[in-house]
């Protein structure tokens, strides 16, 4: 039979890696999660398979699981092994995880992702989506013991996962003194900017300016980061798109932006937040370029840095 990769766990989506073939290999019958409950009452109820596990090792370090071979699993099943003493997660957290797998037929350990550093982006749990039948409404410190259904295609599996934190969806970095005539930014009380453009000439040459300076890891060419971005137009001081207005932080695989948004992200660290002004050059490109709206214009960039992936581990 075929195993999920894990070494697939660092490139897709956190939902997809810890659910593949979850849906799936599911019994028609299962309910699907519903948005209207909470996240307590949409985990999977714990089960044989996911009891019988034994864990060894400490919570936040790659730990080992013994079990009964050859087990045939029905559904989804989720045991809590060690209960936290942090912060229940709430319906839309951003949840920082770290997981060992293992076949459940040979009892093969096929992985473990997320206890380095910059290995696995956290992934957002919300009661309407699969991946809170696996975290539910654990507290942070929890040890989950799950076993994922047997499938067609697939072996059942076994993963134990240790809930490590949540990430705020704001920088929360030192504040740094501002940069003369660079543009003023002020913050609401969840973190979203506001800019006021300088009286004064578009700058030519790329600035970058740190206003909250973090302590995590970071940000190298290639990378993966999650973050929150307000863009605003230099000349008419608007603001042209926003993370914030989407509702949700972003990541773009590879950091695939605009050149002066990659130049402002690289060597920043997690917890950051970055004021960048980028002319036309290392933005959408000089006036008549291309037919870009913001082509010709320069543009104001604030990016709070969340959370990064190492180019490294993607591949």
């Amino acid at each position: 039979m075929r195993t999920r990769p894990i070494a697939l766990i660092s490139t897709l989506a956190a939902a997809t890696l810890l659910l593949a073939g979850c849906g799936s290999s599911a019994p028609e019958s299962a309910e699907t999660p519903d948005a209207s409950k909470d996240l307590c009452s949409v985990a999977a109820e714990s089960g044989k398979a996911s009891d019988g596990v034994t864990v060894d090792g400490t919570f936040g370090e790659v730990s080992a699981a013994t079990f009964e071979l050859g087990q045939t699993v029905d559904e989804l099943q989720r045991t809590v092994v060690s209960e936290g003493d942090g912060d229940r997660i709430a319906d839309g957290d951003y949840v920082e995880y770290a997981l060992s797998a293992f076949d459940a037929t040979t009892g093969e350990r096929l992985g473990d992702a997320g206890y380095t550093d910059g290995e696995l982006l956290p992934a957002q749990i919300t009661a309407d989506a699969s991946l809170a039948q696996v975290m539910g409404c654990a507290p942070v410190g929890t040890r989950l013991s799950v076993a994922f259904p047997t499938s067609d295609q697939a072996a059942a599996q076994f993963y134990i996962i240790d809930v490590l934190g949540v990430t705020p969806t704001a920088a929360w970095g030192t504040e740094q003194e501002p940069v003369e005539g660079m543009p003023t930014v002020k913050l609401a009380e969840d973190g979203e900017p506001s800019v006021e453009i300088p009286d004064a000439e578009a700058p030519t040459e790329l600035q970058i300016a740190v206003l909250k300076e973090g302590d995590g890891m970071p940000v190298s060419a290639g990378d993966t980061t999650l973050l929150q971005y307000q863009g605003v137009n230099w000349e008419t001081g608007e603001v042209f798109d926003a993370s914030w207005k989407n509702g949700a932080p972003i990541k773009i695989d590879g950091n695939t932006y605009v050149e002066g948004f990659i130049q402002a992200l690289e060597g920043q660290k997690v917890g950051s937040q970055v004021l960048v002004v980028i002319p036309p050059a290392l933005g959408y490109g000089e006036a008549g370029s291309s037919e870009h709206e913001l082509a010709g214009q320069t543009l104001v960039f604030v990016i709070d840095i969340l959370a990064n992936q190492t180019a490294a581990i993607q591949q």
